[in-house]
């Protein structure tokens, strides 16, 4: 249920930036997609801990978590490039990019894997990452609304951002060489 609920979010933060009709996110919206978002986010940690604590693991939840996680983070993060205050532009658009193709990569490697019967274990460090894109997206989706309350909400969402993205390359390496043995063996 809250894999559900984390992927119905995801429209809920983009309605958040088209309040207006058009793509624009006034300071209101930004906090309205700010809560939805951390929310979303809160309940990624509830729904692995919940799943593992009470043994309520399914195949359906095993695929979906993934998939919401990369739904939102993928969404948050095409939204704030493209929205009028541009809180994503520039240089940093290239760790924006480095993280949806990571995401995209590893995703198609994990498909092609699962073809084969070889699963590939989440690392310690691969949930590090999620965790450092959400809080980077977070303060980024506060942005220039934060900024008149945090003078340096905007820049510290870069700075995490462009941190989340060299964590992002690592763990898609990590993944890449886990695979590779078995692409190369097929």
């Amino acid at each position: 249920m809250l894999t559900y609920a984390r992927i119905l979010a995801v429209p809920a933060v983009a309605i958040c930036f088209f309040v207006e009709g058009r793509l624009h996110s006034s300071d209101t919206a930004r906090w309205w997609a700010l809560g939805i978002f951390v929310a979303a986010a809160v309940t990624d940690f509830f729904d692995g801990y919940l799943a593992r604590r009470l043994g309520q693991s399914s195949n359906i939840g095993k695929m979906l978590d993934p998939i919401a996680d990369k739904l939102l983070v993928a969404t948050a993060l095409l939204l704030l490039a493209a929205d009028t205050d541009k809180t994503i532009q520039g240089w940093s658009l290239w760790a924006a990019i480095i993280i949806l193709c990571r995401e995209i990569l590893i995703a198609g490697l994990r498909e092609y894997l699962a073809g084969l019967k070889v699963s590939v274990p989440v690392s310690r460090l691969a949930k590090w990452k999620t965790t450092a894109q959400l809080v980077a997206i977070g303060f980024l989706l506060a942005g220039p609304a934060g900024d008149k309350i945090f003078p340096y909400t905007t820049q510290t969402g870069l700075i995490l951002l462009w941190i989340s993205a060299i964590v992002t390359l690592i763990t898609g390496w990590d993944y890449f060489r886990a695979g590779l043995k078995h692409v190369v063996e097929e």
